[in-house]
């Protein structure tokens, strides 16, 4: 089912975010997670794609496996680094084949070890192109990525949300956001994002906390801010791995209440392939339903 419906559906939409595994084991890892989770009922899940396209075969594996041997929706990320368009395009129709039906366009990052970015010969350069091509040749419910603290390469926020509407137009039909720690910066920037004409559904990323080195790097790479009184609170904890993860899973739960509470039209969590967290959160949320006391959605 496409996801921009699903979305029109259920309210709230609860879904989850993959990476796939480099070994077998970790595959089979992997789908005892998922299995863990589908109990939860989640709207979607979502695969991610690996530097110059180096997890493709794993990612489609992947998504083809949850859509056989589970009843969750899932989608495919999908970037033009390190692709021609008929490299592209040869993907796009192996996803069409195996019958996906949702994919995450993305301009993806340099490969590790280079700063800048650098389209490839014969490929695209823009996920507005990458968007544009998936429209305008495929049947997939289209959404991109937007970033409520600005993107690290955008000279603005004005500029990122001039992009940002230039992906909707080209036919993005639901937004997924990096993630972030201070609910302040998803509704500030939904509020600019809807005063500039972008009405599709915003989804807040959010990541529980369990590992505070791995926060700290992964913040690093994305630019996320850490707000100053919740480190602190984990600084104070890095030696207590379990005091680390039940600070971490309290703060979303408050963070995912809140979001909910006004108007987010769901959450999208970034698992790092674990489920104990995400489950914990998720309990929390359906016993209180933060959701009902919401005025209207943002």
């Amino acid at each position: 089912m496409r996801i921009d419906e699903i979305l029109e559906e259920r309210r709230p939409c609860f879904s989850f975010e993959f990476f796939p595994p480099k070994t077998d084991e970790g595959t089979e890892s992997l789908f005892e997670t998922i299995s863990e989770l589908q109990h939860d009922d989640p709207a979607f899940v979502s695969v991610t794609y690996g530097a110059l396209g180096s997890t493709r075969d794993r990612t489609l594996n992947i998504v083809k496996r949850i859509k056989q041997e589970t009843s969750i929706e899932a989608m495919a990320h999908f970037t033009c680094v390190g692709a021609t368009t008929d490299e592209l395009r040869a993907t796009l129709n192996e996803m069409r084949r195996i019958g996906i039906d949702n994919v995450l366009a993305l301009r993806g990052d340099p490969p590790q070890g280079e700063s800048e970015w650098r389209a490839t010969e014969g490929g695209l350069e823009y996920s507005t192109q990458l968007i544009e091509l998936v429209t305008g040749e495929y049947p997939f419910a289209v959404g991109a990525a937007s970033f409520p603290e600005v993107h690290p390469e955008a000279v603005d926020l004005e500029h990122d949300l001039r992009f940002l509407k230039e992906k909707v137009d080209a036919g993005a039909s639901f937004l997924v956001t990096q993630l972030f720690f201070d609910n302040d910066h998803y509704f500030s920037f939904v509020e600019a994002a809807r005063e500039r004409g972008i009405d599709v559904p915003i989804i807040p990323g959010i990541i529980p906390v369990t590992n505070f080195k791995q926060l700290k790097r992964i913040t690093s790479m994305c630019g996320a801010s850490i707000p100053e009184e919740f480190e602190r609170e984990l600084e104070s904890r890095q030696d207590d791995a379990d005091a680390i993860k039940d600070l971490g899973v309290s703060y979303a739960t408050l963070q995912c209440a809140d979001l909910l509470s006004r108007g987010a039209p769901g959450i999208h969590f970034y698992t790092l392939n674990k489920s104990p967290a995400t489950r914990a959160i998720l309990a929390a949320l359906r016993a209180a339903r933060p959701w009902d006391r919401a005025l209207e959605p943002v």
